[in-house]
């Protein structure tokens, strides 16, 4: 009974005190108090009541378990600036640039667009939460932030691979390019993209949303992630879990197979080509995009890919970071502002604010 009555009197060692906690009580069944100055949770749940009683609000300690999380996130902060101007830069151009208005840079604006998104969703609420030592989120907009994340990050999974589609046809079968992708069929391309993700979004949004979360309301992570909150939850979820996995085998497993047989087609076809020169620099381009998609479907892979019984959401934390924060800052500079024509239409645009001045 005095270790109860010391566990519900303590405060967060953050500086988070009962009393600021925005009302809400929390509890981590899952390890020793004792171990981690972290996990020193206020506890106002009657005993008897403690497995009955259905969290509505959790606690995203993932950076209070982290050994440097200055350092973490000051590099995210960082990265978090480049993404900014990086996609906005883009998306700037793209928009008032003739020159660009081409389905290759129609679908570069929409992955800008999602990084963009991405990182907003991400790392301002996580610097906020560290400034003011406040990590408590309610269930509604836990389950709201895993909706925009599992949106955009389908929708990315999905655009990547319609992107090497394009590419593939422009080079491949170039006279046909007009043709296999006018307006019409981007736009659709496009509709498809969002439509597949969005349905993956509310399939898992909808379902965590109603769940009994009896275990505990301490995550281990700097966000909202849906198997953290599976593993919460005290019901049979063994139905979901098949489910889910055979919709992040399809947003997964199909576009990186659409990848990886576009990239081997542009390969051999510039591989026929007598110029060496062209050849050397399709190869280098082709690398380094297949290096970000790597990066990219790997850490998604590895984070909802893998049983909610093995999910590590201290683990997650690093994953989202390599799935979000990382592609969104080197997109912009693989797959665009080395081109020549961005690089012509950034001229332009600085020629032009010069000018002005």
């Amino acid at each position: 009974m005095e270790e109860d009555e010391s566990l519900n009197s303590s405060y967060w060692a953050a500086g988070v005190a009962k009393g600021d906690s925005g009302g809400g009580s929390f509890r981590d069944n899952d390890s020793d108090t004792s171990a981690n100055p972290g996990e020193m949770l206020a506890n106002d749940v009657p005993k008897g009541e403690a497995n009955t009683t259905s969290w509505t609000e959790f606690v995203l300690v993932g950076l209070l378990y982290h050994k440097a999380p200055t350092v973490f996130l000051g590099m995210n902060l960082l990265m978090f600036l480049i993404a900014l101007i990086g996609n906005t830069l883009l998306l700037i151009l793209i928009r008032i640039d003739s020159g660009l208005q081409t389905p290759m840079y129609f679908f570069l604006s929409q992955l800008a667009f999602m990084d963009l998104c991405q990182v907003l969703s991400i790392v301002p609420q996580t610097i906020v939460n560290f400034a003011t030592q406040k990590y408590n989120i309610s269930l509604y907009a836990c389950v709201t932030q895993i909706f925009i994340i599992l949106v955009l990050g389908g929708a990315e999974c999905l655009i990547l691979a319609t992107m090497s589609y394009d590419r593939y046809v422009a080079i491949c079968r170039p006279l046909q390019y007009p043709v296999l992708m006018r307006r019409k069929i981007c736009y659709i391309l496009s509709a498809g993209v969002w439509f597949w993700s969005s349905v993956q979004a509310l399939t898992c949004s909808l379902y965590v949303l109603p769940l009994p979360y009896c275990k505990s309301n301490v995550i281990k992570h700097n966000m909202c992630d849906y198997p953290a909150l599976v593993q919460l939850s005290c019901s049979d979820n063994s139905a979901f879990e098949n489910t889910v996995y055979i919709g992040d085998f399809l947003v997964f497993l199909i576009p990186v197979s659409v990848i990886l047989a576009s990239y081997i087609a542009i390969l051999l076809q510039v591989s026929r080509a007598r110029s060496s020169e062209r050849s050397h620099k399709a190869l280098g381009t082709c690398l380094s995009h297949l290096c970000v998609v790597g990066l990219f479907y790997g850490a998604c892979m590895w984070t909802y890919m893998t049983p909610v019984s093995s999910y590590s959401a201290q683990k997650s934390m690093i994953n989202t970071v390599f799935y979000t924060i990382v592609p969104a800052t080197m997109n912009p500079f693989i797959y665009s502002l080395r081109n020549r024509d961005v690089s012509t239409a950034l001229r332009k645009l600085f020629a032009k604010c010069t000018l002005r001045t």
